[in-house]
C-alpha cells in the first residue's frame, strides 16, 4: 500500500509496460477491503486516463473501503475518476447527487 501511494499517481496509457507492470504488481499486493484512510489515500493515485484498464481495479478496490470515500461532488474540472467514483456513490445513494 505505501509503495503504491508514495508512486503517485498512475501513468497514463503511453508508459512503459515495465512501468505499468510494475504499478499493477503493487495494487495487485494491496488487499481489501481497505480502510477509510487508506480509500482516501488510493483516491489520489488517478492519473490521467484509465492506463490500460488498471485505474478501474484501483476504483473496485477504493470501493472496498467504507463509501462514500468523497463527501463532496468533485468540481467539473477534476480528474474524471473522481467523477466516477461521486456518481457511482450517488447512483448508490450514499450522497446527494445533483
Amino acid at each position: 500500500m505505501r509503495a503504491f501511494v508514495a508512486d503517485g499517481p498512475l501513468p497514463d496509457e503511453g508508459a512503459s509496460g515495465e512501468e505499468i507492470d510494475r504499478r499493477v504488481e503493487q495494487l495487485d499486493a494491496i488487499s481489501g477491503p481497505v480502510t477509510a484512510q487508506e480509500a482516501r489515500a488510493l483516491a489520489d493515485c488517478f492519473g490521467p486516463d484509465d492506463c490500460h484498464g488498471v485505474a478501474w481495479t484501483l476504483l473496485h478496490l477504493i470501493e472496498t473501503g467504507p463509501n462514500p470515500v468523497l463527501t463532496v461532488k468533485p468540481e467539473p474540472d477534476a480528474n474524471e475518476w473522481h467523477d466516477r467514483l461521486w456518481t457511482r456513490a450517488a447512483n448508490a445513494g450514499l450522497v446527494e447527487g445533483d
